[in-house]
């Protein structure tokens, strides 16, 4: 006797009970009438024992599809994991196949008899994506589309610059950015994001996705906008496709009415108008780069623009080798040392770090890693913030030798006390990590900053840069137009105070967001107290 090891379905279970209802009612075998209707009987549980077994092949067939497609993906992605999720859409579609594919894969799975599989899903998604790391993965994309100036079909297509895996989005892809912006209000970028899975869509690519259901948030995104005409177009081609569709009907007569009511309110201005005098057309005032607002300099800075050396004083930096006023460890070996920046100086060291300690740095690191803090100027504490987007770790001298080598070099090369310096912090930035600006001195209006450590105001910024990044993630000073950019093995310094104790507020500087690549750096803050003599105060409060 064969058993089958299936759960049949439910219209299963419903055919078989006919049969027990029929075989319960008469005996079969004294009337051949009757034993006709059991054939028939038969001839529809073969059909749709078929049908179950097909459906079964189709679902194994889609499970299968599903693996091998992730089989030659993860090869690729475990021969360089850095590297591939430098890519900001493979980082997205990451989260987006942790957290909603898998668990699509998982209900298709349910009914099957791979209890070894579930059970070992159910154990790992608890250590899976959330929605929330979903949503943040796709804000990032947005956030990066606007900083550098994207238009959705560069991100769909994955043409970034310097990128190692170029990965394209599906219309489903598309369609949940847009959906994930929908939810923030944010038609804008639903309209972009809409109008590009239907193009996709146009284009022929395959969807379980249909144009009706896009073209339904792509035109509401487009009225909330104000622009009623073309909400009104893509409304007509909604119900082209679908005629009955209600709410489609609701909104082409809604916006057939208030486009009359529009045209109405034009006619009576433009009587008013007539009856005046005519004035001469004033010429727009071009807006000087010193009255934009900071965000607008700060993207321009991360996109390369907006820089404000000139050729006069660019010939005023030089590059040199430095040994710090003949420091015993660099008389024969100096260190390799050039000017970045002039006002505020802005000093960056090459080959000041080596691969190996890079490595030991992140190795120490990366189990540590949490979601990086900022400093509460209510507070004086540390805590978590949305414009800082990346994750840290806090390393001591006493946890291994190679710290406390690093920290030597740090006051070595600059001339200041390490010992009331804060412990060296690792950054990591993930998928458009990014630092908005700020200033990493407390400010007169923050009288307990920093006030629990004991150590007086930071007085200067050491910065390792870990890795280079291929696209973005320029450390940029809108006050004063200046962009760095971060080169493997280099370190940034420059003083946040004056002499005088006074805070040098041109050094308000930000982290660009990451376009491609990963981007680690490490960095000292180093305080007030202890430089007494080695940087003596000044007279006067810029000095």
């Amino acid at each position: 006797m064969l058993s089958f090891g299936v759960k049949l379905p439910c219209w299963c279970f419903l055919l078989l009970s006919c049969l027990q209802s029929l075989s319960a009612q008469k005996e079969f075998f004294s009337s051949i009438g009757q034993m006709t209707d059991l054939l028939y009987t038969e001839k529809d549980l073969v059909t749709s024992l078929k049908d179950y077994i097909q459906a079964e092949e189709n679902k194994l067939e889609q499970i299968k599809r599903w693996a091998d497609k992730l089989d030659s993906l993860t090869a690729t992605a475990t021969q360089d994991p850095e590297g591939f999720l430098g890519h900001p859409v493979n980082a997205f579609k990451l989260m987006k196949r942790l957290n909603t594919e898998w668990g699509d894969l998982e209900s298709l799975v349910l009914s099957d008899t791979t209890d070894g599989f579930i059970s070992n899903l159910t154990i790992q998604r608890q250590y899976f994506p959330t929605d929330e790391d979903q949503t943040g993965a796709a804000k990032a994309l947005l956030r990066l589309q606007d900083t550098y100036r994207l238009d959705a079909n560069t991100i769909s297509t994955g043409d970034l610059p310097g990128v190692k895996h170029k990965t394209h989005m599906t219309v489903e892809d598309c369609y949940e950015l847009g959906k994930i912006a929908y939810s923030d209000v944010d038609y804008y970028h639903t309209e972009l994001w809409m109008a590009q899975a239907l193009r996709q869509l146009n284009e022929g690519e395959e969807s379980t996705l249909d144009k009706v259901t896009v073209l339904d948030y792509l035109s509401y995104a487009i009225y909330q906008q104000g622009e009623i005409e073309r909400a009104l177009e893509y409304t007509k081609m909604l119900l082209e496709l679908d005629p009955e569709h209600q709410r489609a009907k609701g909104n082409k007569k809604y916006f057939e009415f208030q486009l009359e009511k529009q045209k109405a309110a034009e006619d009576t201005s433009e009587k008013i108008q007539k009856k005046r005098e005519p004035t001469e057309k004033k010429k727009p005032k071009k807006v000087s780069q010193s009255l934009l607002p900071e965000r607008k300099k700060y993207e321009m800075l991360c996109r390369g623009e907006g820089i404000k050396m000139t050729p006069r004083r660019q010939s005023r930096l030089f590059c040199r080798y430095y040994d710090n006023n003949h420091n015993p460890k660099y008389v024969l070996a100096p260190i390799k040392q050039q000017d970045e920046w002039d006002r505020p100086y802005i000093v960056r060291y090459i080959d000041v770090i080596s691969d190996k300690e890079i490595e030991k740095v992140k190795q120490l690191a990366k189990p540590r890693l949490r979601r990086a803090t900022v400093h509460d100027p209510q507070t004086g504490k540390l805590t978590t913030a949305q414009y800082r987007v990346s994750k840290s770790a806090w390393l001591t001298g006493y946890e291994d030798p190679m710290i406390e080598t690093i920290n030597q070099r740090i006051e070595d090369l600059t001339g200041l006390e390490m010992d009331t310096a804060e412990e060296l912090q690792v950054a990591n930035y993930g998928v458009g990590g990014q630092y908005e600006p700020h200033f990493d001195f407390g400010r007169k209006d923050e009288p307990d900053a920093f006030k629990e450590l004991g150590t007086g105001n930071r007085i200067a910024t050491w910065l390792f840069y870990m890795s280079d990044v291929s696209a973005g993630g320029a450390t940029v000073f809108p006050d004063v137009g200046a962009a760095v950019w971060p080169q493997k093995g280099s370190a940034v310094f420059w003083y946040n105070l004056f002499p005088s104790g006074e805070g040098d507020y041109s050094t308000r500087h930000a982290a660009c967001p990451v376009l491609v690549g990963n981007k680690w750096v490490s960095n000292k803050w180093i305080h007030e107290r202890g430089q007494e003599w080695r940087r003596p105060c000044g007279l006067n409060e810029t000095e």
